[in-house]
């Protein structure tokens, strides 16, 4: 056991009493057989990046901290290829540890990649309902292998029985209930691996980008995006920044590139920055998607959005070979003003657009480091940093009216204390969208953190009373959350009962 701080970028922490790191199934399940006799309760995390929902703190004080990070094998590793396309993996499997994995062995193979950090774990964010770029990260888990507040192992679907089955890793649902999802946002038991779903790469993989001319449009230009995700033109989520957030997510890569690849001084990359920033975002909401299939298909569909969406605004077709030419030019030109500034505006988007397709990157940290002027400190030790960030994000219906409504009263709120929401909506599958609203603040100055948590409570109060939700909850929301509709989670406990009886895993997540 040793010091395991969980200070973190909510500014809202509490207390742990010790940290185990078990390396195996047996280990945990000794844990918790000890912690029943003593009652202390556990509380797991797979890596403690949870960056913006609590990180590593528990929902209650005195916890035991369970580091799952060492439980890191991909169980199965000789048996993945094209034929066999799951990977069975343990909760520390990271981002970026799977992507070379694939790229070394079967290349062919990609899998859904979220926008934080290389370092993350994929069961951590999938239990949480994460969402990657190619949709909900709850839809790539099966098989889980659970280990209950009673210390029984449960394996759920057909991966009950045994993984020599040929059913256990290919058929996702089983026989009778399904039990998978009682353990996804849930404080049943602990789970210590589960099997993903790999992807195969698709012969054409194009990424396509929206700038929308008029915010007075915004309603119905998402409702056009909605449509051609529901048609499946659009093959991956959909990501639709605000102006604010386009630019912070471009900021670091501009800056970085003007510094490190010009020599210029930090004062002057900042201005240089600026001036890029203000050539290629306009204001107004900017949309990201793919287009992926066979050439012909992805030419076809290609065609078709632009035709429905060039009313709205620009339309871009982003590929690899053209970010590349482009950038080979405008780098071996960059001592020239105009061309440096697309040089540094293509450097950053590479990254983007490699997330788009299945590279895991570190730039969404970097940026919020490079935001706070952290340029030192690693991604994975965000919570070290000044950085404050708190994630209120509700979930929305398919209805761009309803959206660009909520979006602006959001906005309205949070500028009366003082904030600018950085905000993304996500359309995620055909029927469903969630919006990503950051609040930052510099968590050094107690004034701010008060202030952004007051902000935050006014923006849950709002969606709430607007009859919707958030789609994933902080660590120290949860009472709120469990406020509203009390009978509902008073189902949930009498649930906990059997599953873990004496209440030692993570009490208050996700429960009363």
């Amino acid at each position: 056991m040793n010091a395991y701080p969980t200070n973190n970028v909510t500014g809202k922490f509490n207390t742990i009493s010790s940290v185990y790191y078990p390396q195996k199934l047996v280990d945990v399940q000794t844990l918790i057989q000890q912690c029943r006799s003593t009652g202390i309760p556990l509380y797991p995390i797979s890596k403690g990046f949870n960056w913006g929902y609590g990180s590593r703190s528990p929902t209650a004080s005195n916890c035991a901290l369970v580091d799952l990070s060492r439980m890191n094998r991909i169980l199965n590793a000789e048996a993945i290829s094209l034929n066999n396309p799951i990977a069975i993996i343990e909760p520390g499997v990271t981002q970026l540890q799977l992507y070379e994995f694939l790229q070394k062995n079967v290349p062919e193979l990609t899998f859904n990649v979220t926008g934080s950090s290389k370092d993350t774990s994929i069961i951590g964010n999938a239990l949480d309902r994460g969402v990657g770029y190619l949709g909900p990260r709850k839809n790539d888990l099966f098989g889980l292998e659970v280990v209950t507040g009673t210390g029984e192992i449960l394996r759920t679907g057909f991966r009950r029985l045994g993984d020599s089955s040929p059913l256990a890793q290919t058929h996702p649902f089983g026989l009778g209930p399904i039990l998978d999802g009682l353990f996804f946002q849930s404080n049943f038991g602990i789970v210590t691996s589960a099997c993903l779903k790999l992807l195969p790469r698709r012969p054409k993989e194009t990424v396509i980008s929206f700038h929308l001319y008029k915010n007075d449009d915004l309603s119905n230009f998402i409702q056009e995006l909605i449509q051609l995700k529901y048609e499946g033109l659009l093959t991956s989520v959909t990501h639709i920044a605000n102006h604010i957030r386009s630019r912070t997510t471009l900021a670091y890569g501009i800056a970085n590139y003007l510094e490190n690849e010009c020599g210029l001084c930090r004062e002057a990359a900042l201005k240089e920055t600026d001036k890029a920033l203000n050539i290629i975002i306009s204001e107004g909401w900017t949309s990201l998607s793919t287009v992926t299939g066979t050439h012909a298909q992805v030419k076809v569909a290609l065609k078709e959005i632009r035709s429905r969406m060039q009313k709205f605004g620009k339309v871009r077709v982003i590929t690899n070979t053209l970010l590349t030419l482009g950038f080979n030019i405008t780098h071996a030109l960059r001592s020239f003003s105009i061309a440096r500034t697309h040089a540094a505006a293509i450097s950053a988007m590479r990254p983007l657009h490699g997330l788009a397709l299945g590279v895991p990157t570190d730039i969404a940290i970097e940026n919020l480091l490079w935001k706070f002027n952290h340029p030192n400190i690693h991604a994975a030790e965000l919570d070290k940093s000044r950085c404050g960030l708190l994630f209120i994000n509700p979930a929305l219906p398919s209805n761009g009216k309803i959206i660009s409504e909520t979006v602006k009263n959001l906005e309205s709120i949070a500028k009366n204390y003082g904030h600018i929401l950085y905000m993304t909506i996500n359309i995620e599958t055909e029927t469903s969208l969630v919006a990503i609203v950051n609040l930052l603040f510099d968590r050094s100055i107690s004034e701010e953190t008060a202030r952004a948590h007051k902000c935050a409570d006014a923006l849950l109060e709002y969606i709430h009373r607007k009859g919707l939700e958030v789609y994933r909850v902080r660590a120290d929301m949860m009472n709120k959350i469990t406020a509203i509709n009390p009978d509902y989670w008073e189902k949930i406990h009498a649930l906990k009962q059997i599953f873990d009886p004496d209440n030692i895993i993570s009490p208050g997540r996700y429960n009363l």
